[in-house]
């Protein structure tokens, strides 16, 4: 065997993006309060950029520094102004008590705002420390509220420890998917010292079932869940309380026993069956059904009540009657309106400023420039992209979403000239707020397939005609997804079975038979 090196010359062409352009991409891809969040910190980590400050209006020079005019100028007061003044004396002459009340309330209102705060660089208050101190404080968590709930019980000190470590591991539901062994495992030495037997860990487990709210805390299974609400609810039957459920012994009892011996045959809505084995009629069974479906399935929810997500969208879509069109813009009023610190702009070419320093702000004054002009650069493409969706789409603002038209990418980057990509990303994680509500800017891209008559119809237009047919059937006798096939055929939409079901699966619908009432 051979060893040998050799040098070759290879001539090609490779393209590289600069780092600039993928923040650039970054920027474009960002939504609105992640955009928000990014200038932030642009402000507080560059020294030069500032927020643009608000032009005050012009006086006379001898106005004082608080804008408050001297004893020399004349004040006008427009004359809805005049007739509040007016009111506000005549209640005054009227309620010398109340004047003294608002002497009061005005000086401490005067001693409060003399406190010092937190302002920007146009003078007003800052909006992020606002928020910060109007926002709720952090909930309890679920682990939390169930040990202070724990701490108030009436148990021994042995099963008091046992109890805090099963309350520790339950989930986000209130279940204990754990075994008693694992619960050994995971403990600290100090409960392993106890030696707990399994008839000590299922003794503790009764006690947190039993003590803990609300019912069905603590248990193993959905079967298991259900029975204990059952059970709670039989033990309150003489208790007048308003928050419980309003039920009947006769209906407890029955649905006690579908979910203790027919829960299996319930879940797949197998209610003639469960009437067979049961003994019971369809009547008596939906009496039982309708105490099942008044419990909670998630009982721990309750107490960690999830913080509704908040979408702010980038733009708004409205319609301009007499131009009998509709036109879109904007929504960055809540971004923060930078500019470059012309002080600093200066400083950054004065010679007789050192040359450490002049590098520092020249390096800060281009990353300041470029992110206002990939900001300006966002703004522009997504308000063109927009505007593009807006007159594709007519007939869904006219119409509805049963109107959507199939719309590929591709339509919208050769309409303006850009790439495909670039449309993938302004329309990432964008809503627009439209006269049908708020809704993704994604959403209006999609598929399609072709009708009888020779039209495009969008998927999303067909998931909206699935959900229409699956909302106005006959309970008692569901459409199977062949029969759906057979209703959009005559809408003039026909496609495979296997495809409705995808469909309808994306859409959180049950099948036929798990959709039907007996």
């Amino acid at each position: 065997m051979r060893f040998q090196t050799s040098q070759q010359m290879k001539l090609g062409q490779h393209m590289k993006l600069a780092p600039r352009m993928i923040q650039s991409m970054e920027i474009l891809q960002m939504p609105l309060a992640e955009l928000r969040e990014r200038i932030e910190q642009e402000l507080e980590s560059n020294p030069t950029i500032e927020l643009t400050e608000i032009e005050p209006i012009q006086g006379d020079r001898n106005d004082d520094v608080d804008g408050v005019p001297t004893s020399d100028q004349e004040l006008s007061i427009d004359p809805e102004s005049a007739s509040d003044f007016a009111r506000l004396d005549d209640y005054t002459n009227a309620n010398p008590d109340a004047a003294e009340n608002t002497y009061s309330d005005s000086k401490m209102t005067r001693d409060y705002e003399d406190l010092p705060r937190t302002r920007t660089s146009s003078g007003e208050r800052d909006a992020k420390i606002d928020a910060m101190a109007s926002a709720p404080a952090r909930a309890a968590s679920l682990t939390d509220q169930l040990l202070d709930q724990w701490s108030l019980s009436e148990v021994e000190d042995r099963l008091r420890i046992l109890g805090e470590v099963i309350i520790q591991n339950l989930d986000d539901d209130g279940y204990l998917r754990t075994s008693y062994e694992e619960l050994g495992d995971r403990a600290t030495q100090s409960v392993k010292a106890l030696e707990p037997t399994e008839a000590d860990w299922e003794l503790a487990l009764q006690a947190v079932q039993l003590l803990l709210e609300p019912a069905g805390v603590g248990a193993r299974d959905a079967r298991e869940c259900l029975l204990i609400q059952i059970d709670m609810l039989a033990d309150r039957m003489g208790e007048d309380r308003d928050d419980e459920i309003t039920v009947t012994t006769e209906s407890l009892e029955v649905a006690r026993r579908l979910v203790a011996e027919f829960f299996e045959e319930l879940m797949k809505n197998k209610l003639p069956k469960v009437a067979a084995k049961s003994g019971y009629d369809l009547s008596k069974i939906n009496i039982g059904i309708d105490v099942l479906r008044r419990l909670s399935l998630s009982p721990a929810r309750r107490l960690v009540s999830e913080a509704p997500s908040t979408v702010i969208p980038d733009g708004i879509v409205e319609y301009d009657e007499e131009e009998d069109r509709y036109f879109a813009y904007l929504s960055d009023g809540r971004l923060p309106d930078v500019q470059i610190n012309m002080e600093y702009a200066k400083m950054s070419a004065d010679k007789s400023v050192p040359t450490k320093d002049r590098t520092f702000l020249k390096k800060n004054l281009s990353n300041a420039q470029w992110l206002i002009d990939a900001v300006g650069q966002r703004q522009h493409t997504l308000l063109r992209v927009i505007n593009a969706v807006v007159d594709e789409q007519r007939d869904y603002f006219d119409y509805g979403p049963e109107a959507l038209k199939p719309l590929p990418m591709k339509t919208i980057s050769d309409r303006l000239g850009i790439h495909v990509a670039t449309v993938s990303r302004a329309v990432s994680e964008k809503y627009i707020m439209t006269p049908r509500g708020v809704v993704p800017l994604r959403g209006f891209f999609s598929g399609g397939l072709a009708t009888e008559s020779g039209e495009d119809v969008s998927a999303n237009s067909v998931k909206a005609s699935i959900a229409d047919l699956i909302e106005g059937e006959d309970k008692s006798k569901p459409f199977s997804d062949e029969a759906i096939v057979k209703q959009l055929k005559e809408r003039g939409i026909e496609i495979a079975r296997r495809t409705v079901a995808k469909y309808r699966d994306q859409l959180g619908l049950p099948t036929a038979r798990m959709r039907k009432q007996f």
